[in-house]
């Protein structure tokens, strides 16, 4: 299986908010892409509109748009655990068991960083083997389906980054069908009981720990839909 440990942290920093010192990265980050080689040309060039896009001198609409994608949006919260747990009372024991999976190889997170966030995990997957990286993407590959998706539905650009996760997964991007999005003030109803992330599965101690995020949900496949931006 070929590396990924640079092409995770790529994604990581490019789901990221888009800040100064991330744009002065962005050439290496082009690089280090092209010379990992985990992504297919197609790939690639989907993600060079991304990353043009962030290299804009119109750097408050880059960072408002973040903003607006991200933060407030129900469908493209990067949170994972919003869209297993809401805001039900489950959410802050998988938060736990998240991080005690973070501890036990050997990392842990700064000040004001949350577990659950897809940039943080993705780190977390940065560190280990590529067979095990994968299999942990292919945990949460449900999830990211229905970010891409909603992401597609916007038609942002950020939807290449999380295709090409879904990439390495070894699973194919395509969009599902989305529930409706509340309003913002509208409080989410508890979702069922899933799995959770636990000890379920995990190898032995000082060995790679792959997460139980949830079990599989079934969706609906919608017709494929070209990525924005993408080159035919």
């Amino acid at each position: 299986m070929k590396p990924m440990t640079l092409t995770l942290r790529v994604l990581a920093h490019l789901l990221s908010y888009p800040d100064a010192e991330l744009r002065e990265h962005l050439a290496e980050m082009r690089d280090a892409l092209r010379t990992e080689r985990a992504l297919s040309s197609g790939r690639l060039a989907e993600l060079d509109v991304l990353l043009d896009r962030l290299g804009s001198p119109r750097t408050l609409d880059t960072e408002a748009n973040y903003v607006e994608l991200f933060d407030r949006g129900r469908g493209t919260a990067l949170h994972l655990f919003e869209h297993v747990h809401g805001d039900s009372r489950d959410r802050g024991p998988a938060m736990i068991d998240l991080i005690k999976t973070y501890e036990e190889a050997g990392l842990y997170l700064g000040e004001g960083e949350l577990p659950d966030h897809l940039t943080v995990v993705l780190e977390y997957a940065s560190t280990q083997p590529p067979a095990q990286a994968a299999a942990f993407l292919r945990e949460i590959a449900h999830i990211l389906q229905v970010i891409f998706s909603a992401l597609l539905k916007r038609q942002s650009p950020y939807a290449s980054a999380v295709a090409a996760l879904l990439d390495l997964a070894g699973e194919k991007a395509q969009a599902v069908k989305l529930p409706d999005e509340p309003e913002l003030d509208e409080t989410w109803e508890e979702p069922p009981a899933f799995g959770g992330c636990s000890t379920q599965g995990q190898a032995a101690p000082n060995q790679p720990q792959p997460i139980q995020i949830m079990k599989r949900l079934s969706v609906q496949a919608a017709n494929a839909t070209p990525l924005p931006g993408a080159r035919e």
